[in-house]
């Protein structure tokens, strides 16, 4: 379902369920340490999907070990993004001569927790949140919004190596399967390529589940 959200020059690998005998992959038992059997499992079977994508690049089997931000580090020339959620498991990797940056996140497609919709929204978004409830009350858009954030958070960082809020974005939301994150704070980036000011990313919404893609284009047209 993810491949719907990316470039067509990204690979991806989906699991709907875990292997509960599944071994960690060599090298990255270190990651997951004192885990949970839940959190455990989530991680194997998700870095499983990570490497059967990176497969599809030509890329060897190898550990995928975690960054300062514990942020996946990815092969040198690679791009990608992981992401989990209750039945689901999904990873995205690309070229970055095809993809500057690239990220995913997966909901449960369930109202927020009370109190979050005022914690992730900004001016103006409350109130497209409940249009959009009015008129498609069977998607929980004020997920789709944290969704949304989650993975342009994941394109983000990358290339500015900062943080960013869910304050730091205003979402505009197309129910078609769109949305345009403009960015409120200071896109610079750190390879010297003109600032970020605005994402687009696409979201896709399947019974419980609801995922959502952000990538950069590595030569914007």
């Amino acid at each position: 379902m993810i491949d719907l959200l990316v470039p067509a020059s990204a690979r991806v690998a989906e699991a709907f369920h875990d292997d509960p005998d599944e071994p960690v992959f060599p090298g990255e038992e270190h990651l997951i340490a004192g885990a949970v059997p839940a959190r455990r499992q989530e991680f194997v079977t998700a870095r499983r999907c990570a490497r059967l994508a990176l497969a599809g690049l030509g890329c060897p089997q190898v550990p995928i070990l975690a960054g300062p931000s514990r942020a996946p580090q990815w092969p040198d020339g690679v791009v990608g993004s992981i992401t989990h959620a209750a039945g689901y498991r999904g990873a995205v990797v690309a070229r970055v001569t095809d993809v500057a940056s690239i990220g995913i996140d997966a909901e449960p497609n369930r109202p927020l927790p009370p109190g979050v919709e005022e914690l992730v929204t900004v001016a103006g978004e409350r109130q497209a949140l409940a249009r959009l409830a009015a008129d498609h009350p069977e998607t929980h858009w004020d997920r789709v919004l944290f969704s949304a954030k989650e993975s342009i958070y994941k394109a983000w960082y990358p290339l500015t190596e900062r943080w960013l809020g869910f304050e730091d974005v205003r979402l505009a939301i197309d129910p078609a399967g769109r949305f345009r994150a403009e960015l409120l704070v200071d896109g610079t980036r750190t390879d010297g390529r003109p600032p970020l000011r605005e994402l687009d990313g696409r979201f896709l919404v399947s019974g419980e589940l609801i995922l959502t893609g952000v990538s950069v284009d590595t030569n914007p047209t």
